[in-house]
């Protein structure tokens, strides 16, 4: 006790003077307390003294009697900085009160994000300005000091403080600040016993499955354990660690923390697999916190504010990856979503508190009980991957290798991918087929990556990703690989994957198959419906569609006022004949070239049909200069061509129509410029006709009336249909209706289809009009069954050959089934067999798709065209429909064809359907026979669709449902 006296000066009293000694500090107002004082936050009111030296003065708080007295205080350590804290407190209670001052070793509020606070003894002794030095309380995190006050004392108070900053200083009532340690504490203890349960499940998880993420996601538990032991004083229980030493042991679990994240994230998220760089990048980074625990021993500062940066910048860089993985579907970026928003969120609670905008006792313990709860939400999300997939097959190993010899016997290349030693392998070796050197596409899959079309790289990642992501499956995927000469082949995987007992993907074998010839007769049939096989131009379908994509811009651009020219040769016909047909193709070649030299990039020339060429001018909009490049065409055309020693002379018929009305459709512009041409050619030819509306004839205008109005009434759905029921000739019930398209036109009245749909097929229309009839008889259909219940019923709907030809087709129906809500099922599509013959190709591509979705495709007119047998197999037909030529033809022999066809269709697993059916008797003898359905007048005229549903509510009333 005469030590402590020792090294406290008594008291100095100043004189009244006033006189002022240097290197004192004012006195300090008191904080009143009151019995009821539980716990006082002091920080605010103590002032801290930097630099003071051994020896501190200050002025003492006034007493009772008003009095300010001078203190002198020495430093107690020989290793002091002359630090200092000053505070006073006053007890105006009437009776004495037992206190006790707390200074925490370390806060993380307010520790900052750089260069922070770790913590560290705050305050060396306490001495009061009356009395002795305060008693000093054990603790482990904090410095507590005991106080006595006496009734009406004021003392003042100064702190010999270890370190300039003092984070934190309160006044508690003993029991009060005890209450609230075991508290903490137990808090603590559940917290600290969850993430140890956590981190040794995880590692035994690890050694249970043996898959990459689980030890990653066990190192990245270990680091919270390490870093809420530390936190939380408990690594203080187990070994006799220094204040300086702790400062040491939390920015090593800081950087920890930061580390096990980086390598969670990487691995977890496999980005080696494709992203070798990324992996080096990865892989510098985590080298780089590994060195800040060297760091961290020097300085630990300066460890610890870089590995929250790295928290910082492994959050956005995770989110960043999440959000691009997961647009591409990637299965284990979608998994994470909830774990990485619990870490921003976590990240961000750490922003607000190490920079002070959240300072209270509660934030601190609640992020480590965040970091537990991070660990929680991971480790159930591994563990879905790791018990994910079924088990090992056994013998399948040796099924697949007979199945490789098998095909290596066939001259088919083996695909053969090892995933856990990420090497692939193909017999016999695709490289050499490539041009590349033996083996160059042996190894890491990887190495396929810079060899695909830029095209198809991502998608191919994708596809082996989700493959090994869902772990069944199978692998059917083309792709375009570069050869050493610089072309892509076209190559086909089909494989499926191969389950090891942890149920993870440890083969994927199949077979590679090149299909570049099969691309490229696709891509020409593709070519040729859009283009002219002879001159390469675009035909008539393609010239139409640019030149009503021009015909929009005219609303929005002023320099937008294009100009229709067509060209027709004149006395074509005659070169062919006496030429042969080889030198005319070879003229319109030439023609070709010396028209596509006068043309400039905006402008577009076609083949509309043998000789007829088509222009669209956008570049010039004056008139004059129009009809100047109309007459460098005509001058162009007659310029002579050396053919087998013989000189040919061409002139052209030019027919100009200039864009004058927004309202103008391009089938309308065209058709003006070629009632032009026409009238140029009646004059003679070898001349050009701007186009006048008195060219149009009275049969001309009466076509263009209609198809105007055609035009008009496909755009606001004027049109309606009409339904002939289809029967089941067994028992005469309703089995579905053929839709059939109708037109009351406002002044002609009823226009029958055989007028309006060839009008319709030459223009671009019958597309629109094919559509506005799947779209209102799906439409109806689904109307029916809200009033009746689901019915056992289909609807028919005819298709035009020229849409066939459209690529968007299969896209455009799909739509329109899907907006309908309609089973594909329930709709059955009918084809003439004309329409097969003039491209079968694209007719069987198109048709193919369609079936496949479900949709029922009908052979119309069965037996009235060219009948061929071919079509049956060749195209996915499931329904004939006999033509009523052959059901109402009266000869002995018309029962001897009805019932091949009947039994050829029955064996070919194909329905029947027959049409013009004019009697009973007829009817049973086609049932007889095996035939299906019927359809004629017999069994109903063609009705609207409100008659439809009143018939069908007396043929099903039970269906309607409750």
């Amino acid at each position: 006790m005469l030590g402590r006296i020792c090294r406290v000066l008594t008291f100095v009293l100043l004189l009244t003077s006033g006189l002022s000694l240097a290197g004192s500090a004012s006195a300090a107002e008191p904080v009143k307390i009151s019995r009821d004082d539980t716990a006082l936050n002091l920080t605010g009111t103590t002032d801290i003294y930097t630099n003071q030296g051994e020896a501190f003065q200050v002025s003492t708080a006034a007493g009772a009697d008003g009095i300010r007295r001078r203190i002198e205080v020495r430093a107690s350590s020989p290793g002091h900085q002359g630090d200092w804290a000053v505070f006073a407190l006053a007890n105006v209670s009437e009776e004495q009160l037992e206190r006790v001052i707390v200074a925490p070793h370390f806060r993380l509020a307010n520790s900052q994000l750089i260069w922070p606070d770790l913590g560290s003894q705050r305050i060396i002794a306490i001495t009061p300005s009356e009395g002795f030095a305060l008693d000093r309380v054990a603790s482990a995190d904090a410095d507590v000091f005991r106080i006595t006050l006496n009734p009406g004392a004021v003392i003042t108070f100064v702190a010999e403080l270890a370190t300039p900053s003092l984070p934190q200083l309160y006044l508690w009532e003993p029991d009060a600040y005890k209450d609230t340690v075991n508290a903490f504490t137990l808090y603590r203890g559940i917290v600290l016993g969850i993430a140890g349960l956590l981190a040794v499940f995880l590692t035994i998880l690890f050694v249970v499955k043996g898959t990459s993420m689980l030890p990653a996601a066990a190192a990245l538990a270990w680091a919270v354990l390490a870093y809420i032991c530390v936190d939380f004083g408990f690594l203080e229980k187990l070994i006799a660690i220094s204040s300086n030493d702790q400062r040491i042991w939390r920015a090593g679990a800081e950087v920890a923390l930061a580390s096990s994240l980086v390598i969670f994230l990487f691995t977890y998220l496999n980005l080696n697999r494709w992203h070798v760089h990324l992996g080096y990048a990865t892989l510098a980074w985590i080298l780089g916190l590994g060195i800040l625990f060297g760091v961290a021993i020097y300085d630990p500062s300066i460890a610890a504010g870089i590995a929250r940066i790295s928290l910082a910048l492994t959050a956005t860089s995770g989110i960043l990856l999440i959000i691009y993985l997961g647009f591409n579907r990637y299965d284990r970026a979608i998994l994470l979503v909830p774990t990485w928003a619990l870490i921003l969120v976590w990240l961000f609670g750490g922003w607000l508190t190490v920079t002070g905008r959240l300072d209270n006792d509660i934030i601190q313990p609640a992020l480590g009980g965040g970091l537990v709860l991070i660990v929680l939400l991971i480790g159930f999300t591994v563990m879905q991957h790791a018990f994910a997939g079924g088990a090992y097959q056994q013998g399948l190993f040796s099924d697949l290798e007979r199945q490789s010899l098998a095909l290596m016997g066939s001259g088919d290349t083996v695909w053969d991918w090892d995933v856990a030693r990420d090497r692939l392998v193909t017999t016999p070796d695709i490289s050499l087929r490539l041009g590349l050197s033996t083996g160059s596409m042996h190894g890491p899959v990887r190495n396929w990556v810079p060899r695909l079309h830029p095209d198809d790289r991502d998608r191919f990642k994708a596809t082996l990703d989700v493959l090994l992501e869902h772990r069944r499956g199978k692998l059917s995927h083309e792709f375009r690989l570069r050869a050493e000469d610089g072309h892509f082949h076209w190559l086909q995987i089909r494989a499926r994957p191969v389950l090891g007992s942890n149920g993870e993907i440890v083969r994927c074998v199949g077979t590679v198959v090149d299909v570049t010839e099969q691309k490229n007769s696709v891509e020409r049939l593709l070519q040729d419906a859009l283009h002219d096989n002879l001159t390469g131009l675009p035909n008539r379908q393609v010239f139409l569609d640019r030149l009503q994509s021009v015909l929009a811009l005219t609303a929005t651009s002023e320099g937008v006022r294009p100009t229709v020219i067509a060209i027709d040769i004149d006395r074509y016909k005659q070169v062919n004949d006496s030429l042969g047909i080889a030198a005319g193709d070879n003229i319109l070649i030439a023609l070709t070239r010396r028209l596509r030299r006068l043309l400039k990039p905006q402008d577009t020339l076609a083949r509309l049909s043998g000789d007829e060429f088509g222009l669209i001018l956008v570049s010039e909009r004056d008139p004059v200069k129009v009809a100047e490049f109309a007459d460098a065409v005509s001058k162009a055309i007659m310029v002579p061509i050396n053919f087998a020693n013989r000189e040919v002379i061409l002139t052209a018929s030019i027919g100009l129509s200039s864009w004058v009305d927004q309202q103008e459709s391009a089938a309308s512009l065209l058709g003006d410029a070629e009632l032009a041409m026409y009238r140029a050619k009646k004059a003679g030819g070898n001349r050009v006709e701007p186009f006048r509306p008195a060219f149009r004839t009275s049969g001309g205008t009466d076509r263009l009336q209609i198809e105007t109005d055609l035009r008009r009434a496909i755009e606001r759905k004027e049109l309606t249909l009409a339904y002939q029921p289809i029967i089941h000739l067994s028992d005469g019930e309703i089995a579905g209706f053929e839709a059939l398209m109708r037109w009351e036109h406002p002044k002609r009245g009823t226009i029958p289809p055989s007028e309006f749909i060839p009008i319709a097929e030459m223009s671009d229309m019958i597309g629109p009009l094919g559509l506005l009839a799947v779209e209102r008889a799906t439409s109806d259909l689904m109307g029916w069954e809200q009033q009746t219940g689901e019915l056992p019923i289909f609807v028919s709907v005819n298709l035009s050959s020229a849409q066939l030809l459209s690529s968007d087709l299969y896209n455009e129906i799909r739509s329109l089934l899907g907006r309908a809500h309609c089973d594909p099922r329930r709709l059955k599509l009918e084809l003439t067999e004309s329409v097969m013959m003039e491209n079968p190709e694209q007719a069987r591509l198109v048709l193919s798709r369609l079936h496949e979705t479900g949709i029922s495709l009908a052979l119309d007119d069965f037996g009235t065209g060219y009948s061929s047998l071919g079509h049956l197999t060749h195209f996915p037909f499931d329904t004939i429909k006999i033509d009523k030529s052959l059901v109402t033809h009266n000869s002995e022999k018309r029962a001897v064809v009805l019932r091949s066809v009947v039994a050829m269709a029955r064996a070919l697993d194909m329905t029947v359907v027959a049409e013009g059916i004019e009697s009973d008797e007829d009817a049973a003898e086609l049932a007889k026979m095996g035939c299906d359905f019927g359809q004629s007048f017999l069994f109903g005229a063609p009705m609207p669709a409100d008659a439809v549903q009143r018939l069908l509510k007396e043929r099903f009333p039970l269906t309607r449902r409750a």
